[in-house]
């Protein structure tokens, strides 16, 4: 028999690398020589049992000082480390499992047999009018969901009896099979990982401890909710499994275009229409915001077409409650389309009085 070639040499790593690299250089070279990717291979299936074991003593700290200082005579034995007795394989499952997917959880492990589960959350939409954000509105959510099985309490089981342990996986959730030299370990299909079975099935629900239910959420959207903004209301998702917690609901709000506002987070932008004369002689008008109030708009004296006026505090309010944005008021002047014969001449006079040159047109002669 050949002599064994240094741990660090068949890992590929200096003496001085850390335990993450040698974790990274086993699970490269593993996954390089694995069994079932190099099925018939008698080379590949040496190959990986040799960075199986300098894994096993690289990886343990106690082992690899030894190994450091006495090298291979430093280890127990001198074929294969001692596993205790466990298939060699299923010493390294929290290893595969990164990257085979199969059989633990994040971070290495195993799962857990699954007890009482939090329900998934739910998600819908709701459209609101400007008025309605700005004011602030309830509103009934209609949903047709699974609901939390009354006769039960959500445990599936008819009431007076229990669930009971799953035969198949003996309460672990979870079975484990043989691929190969690999034991893998995947969620118990006679129990859905649960580790407990219904064997007498409640008469309502038919052991699912949940039932279809059309009900409604009365959802509180408070005054200034924009567009793209979402609420969540605890406890109002889908029921729990073995009675455990629901999920939660979310509502994503969409606004509905409004005629007459342009809304900017906190702010409103609307249009307000005076005539020649008010635009140049100034004139005090109003605004109707969208919950219907007015606000008095002063327009000065020379405004021009396109200007905007502000007025803080006369916005959208903030969610938060500090204060209300700002309304931008943008001026359009209207402009006379049809003139009596005294409105022109007294036009024709105004444009003498401001020095503008008058110029008609042959039509307006006629």
């Amino acid at each position: 028999m050949s002599e064994k070639r240094c741990f660090y040499e068949v890992l590929g790593l200096a003496k001085e690398a850390s335990n993450d690299d040698i974790r990274k250089a086993y699970r490269r070279a593993a996954l390089d020589s694995h069994p079932d990717r190099n099925p018939g291979n008698a080379e590949a299936e040496r190959r990986f049992k040799e960075v199986s074991e300098a894994y096993q003593v690289l990886s343990d700290d106690d082992k690899r000082a030894r190994y450091d200082r006495f090298g291979h005579a430093g280890i127990d034995g001198s074929g294969m480390p001692d596993f205790g007795g466990a298939d060699i394989f299923s010493h390294f499952q929290d290893v595969f499992s990164e990257f085979f997917g199969m059989g633990g959880a994040p971070g290495g492990g195993r799962q857990k047999r699954r007890g009482p589960a939090r329900g998934q959350d739910l998600r819908v939409q709701q459209r609101l009018t400007l008025k309605e954000a700005f004011l602030g509105v309830k509103r009934e959510v209609s949903l047709q969901t699974p609901a939390t099985c009354e006769t039960c309490d959500g445990e599936g089981a008819k009431p007076g009896t229990k669930r009971k342990q799953c035969s198949v996986c003996s309460g672990s959730g979870q079975v484990s099979s043989h691929r190969g030299f690999v034991m893998f370990t995947q969620t118990c299909p006679e129990c859905s990982g649960q580790g407990s079975v219904v064997k007498t099935p409640c008469d309502t629900c038919r052991g699912a401890g949940s039932v279809q239910k059309h009900r409604k959420v009365v959802v509180s959207f408070p005054a200034g909710i924009d567009g793209g903004q979402r609420l969540r209301v605890p406890g109002q998702g889908l029921p729990g499994s073995q009675g455990g917690p629901a999920g939660d609901l979310y509502v994503d709000v969409e606004l509905v275009p409004d005629e007459r506002f342009q809304r900017e987070g906190a702010d409103l932008l609307t249009r307000a229409k005076i005539t020649f004369a008010d635009a140049a002689l100034g004139v005090q008008t109003s605004v109707a915001l969208p919950d219907d109030t007015q606000v008095s708009v002063d327009v000065p004296p020379g405004t021009q077409p396109g200007d905007v006026l502000t007025i803080k505090g006369k916005g959208v309010p903030r969610v938060d409650g500090r204060g209300r944005g700002t309304l931008h008021i943008e001026v359009q002047v209207e402009v006379p389309t049809a003139l009596t014969a005294r409105a022109r001449e007294l036009l024709r006079q105004l444009k003498d009085e401001l020095g503008e040159p008058v110029v008609e047109k042959a039509a307006a002669n006629a």
